[in-house]
Parts: C-alpha cells; sequence; structure tokens
C-alpha cells in the first residue's frame, strides 16, 4: 500500500478543543458519538465499531493499555497541552481552518491553538447573525452590520460556514427582504430576554444569500453542512440536492460551495453534484473517521467514482478532544491509501498519478481552493 505519511495534510475543517473545565463535564466517550442522550454516551457509544478502534490507536500514540481508563489517566498526566502538542505532531498537519462558532462558551480559543499548528478561521454566518439580532433593534442596521462584518472577508478567514442543515434544512429558496425583515422583529420579540436562536427558515434563507452573493464577489468559499450530525437535525432535510435552486444560480457561480462530510449518506449525490457543478466540492471529514473502516473505505471510494479528483479534500471535523485530529489524520491517509490502490489495480490511474492525487486531496485542493480569494 502507498505511504501517504510523508504528506502534510491542511485540515480544511475542523472545531476548536474544549477548556479543561469544560471537558470534564463530559464522558470521555462522548468524543466518539454524533448523539447526546445519556443511554448513547455512558452505553451505546462505547459499543461502536470507531470507539473500539480508537482506544487502540489512541493507546498507540499514548503508550498505554488500550482501555478507557487507562487512556484518561495517561492524558490527564501529560495535561491538555502537552496531549494536544502529541496528536497534533503525530497528524501531520501544515494548517488547520477552525470554525470556531461551535460551543463557543466551551472552547478555547483561536490564538492557543496556534501554538501547535498554523490556524484561520471558518466564519459561522448563523452564530454571526445571532450576535448581531441581539444587539440591533432595527432591520437595516442589522443587516448593514451583517453584511459589513464579510465584506471584505477579515484577513484571518478563509471561508464562511452555513450550518442551515441544522437549523431548517438545505432547501433554500429565495426570500424577499420585506419578509425576512418581518421574520426579524418576529424573532427579536421571541427572543427579546434570552439568548437568540435562529432557526427561522425565511431569515436563514436570505441571510445565507446575502453570504453568497458577497462570497461569489470575492471568490470565497461557503463551506456547508450536509449529512450527518447530532440529533438536531432532520436527516430527511440535509441531502445536497435539495441545493440544486443554488447551484443553478447564476449570482452565485463564482462562490465555492463545499459539502461537508462526505454527505453521508447522501455520499453518492454529493459525488454527483461536484461532477456537474464547477463550483461545488466535497471534503470527507466526520465520515472519516466516525464509520468503520469499511465504512470509511466505502465513502471515498463512492466520491471517488464520479467526482474529480481536484473538487475533493480532507478534513477531520475534530471536535473537543485533541485525539480526533490524530484520528482523522491516521485514517483519512490510510483510506486514501487503500482506495489509491486499488485505483491502481483497477488501471483507474497510475501509480504516478495516485501520488499526486493524494497530494491534491490531503493538501493542494484545500490550500487552492481557500487563497484563491486572497490573490
Amino acid at each position: 500500500m502507498i505511504d501517504l505519511w510523508d504528506i502534510a495534510a491542511i485540515d480544511q475543517h475542523a472545531h476548536n478543543l474544549l477548556t479543561p473545565s469544560a471537558a470534564a463535564c463530559y464522558p470521555y466517550a462522548a468524543a466518539f458519538t454524533e448523539g447526546y442522550d445519556d443511554e448513547i454516551v455512558n452505553h451505546h457509544a462505547r459499543n461502536s465499531l470507531f470507539y473500539r478502534r480508537s482506544l487502540r490507536d489512541i493507546a498507540q500514540l499514548l503508550e498505554c493499555e488500550p482501555q478507557e481508563e487507562a487512556i484518561v489517566e495517561h492524558r490527564t498526566q501529560l495535561g491538555l497541552e502537552k496531549l494536544t502538542q502529541r496528536c497534533f505532531e503525530a497528524s501531520q498537519l501544515k494548517a488547520v481552518f477552525l470554525d470556531d462558532g461551535f460551543l463557543v462558551n466551551q472552547t478555547l480559543p483561536v490564538e492557543w491553538h496556534k501554538q501547535f499548528v498554523p490556524v484561520q478561521r471558518i466564519l459561522r454566518l448563523e452564530y454571526l447573525a445571532e450576535n448581531l439580532i441581539r444587539e440591533e433593534g432595527n432591520f437595516g442596521r442589522f443587516l448593514e452590520r451583517f453584511r459589513s462584518e464579510i465584506d471584505p472577508p477579515p484577513a484571518e478567514v478563509v471561508a464562511l460556514k452555513s450550518i442551515a442543515a441544522y437549523r431548517t434544512g438545505l432547501d433554500i429558496q429565495k426570500t424577499p427582504r420585506d419578509f425576512a425583515e418581518h421574520r426579524f422583529y418576529a424573532l427579536k420579540h421571541e427572543f427579546r430576554d434570552q439568548p437568540v436562536r435562529l432557526a427561522d427558515q425565511p431569515l436563514i434563507d436570505f441571510l445565507v444569500m446575502q453570504a453568497l452573493e458577497i462570497a461569489a464577489k470575492h471568490g470565497m468559499p461557503v463551506q456547508f453542512h450536509t449529512g450527518f450530525g447530532d440529533p438536531d437535525l432532520n436527516l430527511q432535510l440535509v441531502n445536497p440536492l435539495n441545493m440544486r435552486s443554488l447551484f443553478e444560480d447564476p449570482r452565485f457561480r463564482r462562490a465555492p460551495i463545499v459539502l461537508l462530510h462526505a454527505s453521508y449518506p447522501y455520499v453518492q449525490e454529493a459525488g454527483y453534484l461536484a461532477s456537474v457543478y464547477p463550483q461545488v466540492y466535497l471534503d470527507f471529514g466526520l465520515a472519516v473517521p466516525f464509520l468503520s473502516v469499511a465504512g470509511m473505505r466505502r465513502v471515498v471510494q463512492q466520491l471517488l467514482e464520479l467526482a474529480p479528483t481536484s473538487k475533493l479534500m480532507y478534513s477531520s471535523d475534530a471536535h473537543n478532544i485533541p485525539e480526533l485530529y490524530y484520528l482523522g489524520a491516521k485514517w483519512g491517509r490510510e483510506v486514501l491509501a487503500q482506495v489509491l490502490d486499488e485505483a491502481i489495480k483497477d488501471s483507474d490511474l497510475t501509480a504516478k498519478e495516485a501520488e499526486s492525487v493524494a497530494r491534491a486531496i490531503l493538501s493542494e485542493n484545500a490550500d487552492t481552493l481557500h487563497r484563491r480569494h486572497q490573490r
């Protein structure tokens, strides 16, 4: 099998690590499931193939017994900074792009992560909007501030991101400004005495299209959560085929759209979309490393059944604990190597072409796409 560990990867979509105090509130097994029900976290998560395989991988990295108790004790002795250093060094990363809009009050700042690896930000649109809705009482001022925060994009931001999939689904439709304004005031009234949670489809759709127009102006990628995630989403509404009207809209032609998480289980649909729409790109974080080895291999194979290799990027979707960065990097490389070996055997690729494809997927595609707007 080809060895991809000499390629320093760009993790093009990940999240900040938990603060020690926040991490203490979560069982270790919580990092190995998208569920958050106590029964899932405290029992069933420990019976997943991902958890069982990961214990052996982490134990090997930490040089301890492959038991949760031994791992927890060893990582406590190391401390968060030494543990994170070990995970990042083992991951062979040359850059990480962080969506820092997840669990904001429980995570460490972007600057903290920069001591281990070069980091740039992914700006989460819904988090930005929620903060501005809380601060602004007038829709016109709110919209002006929303647009000014991303036009021009801040220097440290390499992509925008939407979690519309979680809030209202991916069937994003054109919304008249006056109706969006009406929904803005309704939301202000609903959340007048509490933190705002933006889950209003007309307003989200309106703001996503505002952001796409600005992204097209600057050639900036917009990442979309697609496919599986925690129970906050309706899996029926997160098939990227629902986004066809966005892909067809000429206003957004110059806004690269990145479908995150291989759109699992809508993997072949995502691969098809990337094959026919020039602005559509893919990554396989979360599916890798959360699936079984056979499942991860199948996902990458299905993405490459039809999608050009220039459209696929590595990410880990790591969050909460540093071990997920390492597990994503390890299995991203190993699964990609397995798939490329098969492609060589099938005569889809030569050995030299496979090496070039690996470099593109692990690093070059993300570097080209996310820095295009800065040129």
